[in-house]
């Protein structure tokens, strides 16, 4: 009776928190039928908004996805001072909040600052720009690949690197044939969340980028815009096609998540 209980408690929570809301939007951006949907999003500020997301997440997915291994390898394999520090400043980004982090990239590269005078010119632009949105996105996104990969290389061990090495094979070899299919699995999953996390990112974004409609609008950004100028198709369907893509990276998560995780 008890489990009953429980089972019932846990999906009413996650009806009224989940389900309902997100199949209100659903049913409201398919409530006139395909087409006003297929047309929200081929606006020509639609496209844009995408294309924009699609490039910030393509560039702060890459970047933390090779700091990620890296940074990894360094924890797992290596011993030096410092060591506990650095992991707790990868964890950083899970508690600080993303408008801090949009907040302190404005102060340190604004054209208010030394370093965003010098950046400006020299011709580069970071805040209002798509520099400064991959960085912000890089940031909140920062711990995902590391925390896939770490437990999976830990489990790994070293022995089968280190008869590679015997064996003539250099840092690289080893790591090409040993190490990186060990734990592609973890990688995977990992890069996945780190797309999930990009795509959907909107506070620090919405800090750095100044939300310039057709220059610097995410898909985040889009559907805020468009619900607030009362253009409510334009905004459900955007939420909708959001949710989607949420689906789909949520079905690849539970494909490639490492053996014996819940």
């Amino acid at each position: 009776m008890t489990r009953v209980a429980l089972r019932a408690v846990a999906l009413t929570y996650l009806a009224l928190l989940l389900v309902l809301p997100v199949g209100l939007i659903v049913w409201r951006t398919f409530g006139a039928g395909l087409g006003p949907f297929v047309d929200s999003l081929t606006t020509p500020s639609a496209l844009h908004a995408f294309g924009v997301t699609v490039v910030v997440a393509f560039w702060a997915v890459l970047a933390n996805t090779l700091f990620g291994v890296g940074v990894s390898l360094l924890l797992v394999r290596h011993s030096f001072p410092g060591k506990r520090l650095l992991g707790a400043f990868i964890d950083l980004p899970m508690a600080v909040s993303p408008v801090v982090v949009g907040l302190a990239l404005v102060l340190v590269y604004g054209v208010g600052s030394p370093l965003g005078r010098g950046l400006a010119s020299a011709g580069i632009q970071v805040i209002f720009s798509i520099p400064g949105m991959v960085l912000a996105t890089v940031f909140v996104a920062l711990p995902l690949v590391v925390r896939a990969v770490v437990p999976v290389l830990q489990e790994l061990g070293e022995d089968q690197e280190q008869a590679a090495h015997t064996l003539g094979a250099s840092r690289w070899q080893a790591f090409r044939r040993i190490t990186l299919p060990g734990i592609r699995g973890a990688l995977g999953y990992g890069v996945v969340l780190a797309i999930a996390r990009s795509l959907g990112e909107y506070g620090a974004v919405a800090v750095v980028s100044g939300r310039l409609v057709d220059r610097t609008q995410t898909m985040t950004l889009f559907v805020e815009e468009r619900f607030g100028n009362f253009d409510q198709q334009s905004a459900f369907s955007a939420a909708t096609a959001l949710a989607l893509i949420a689906i789909v990276i949520l079905l690849l998560t539970k494909v490639l998540r490492p053996k014996g995780a819940v």
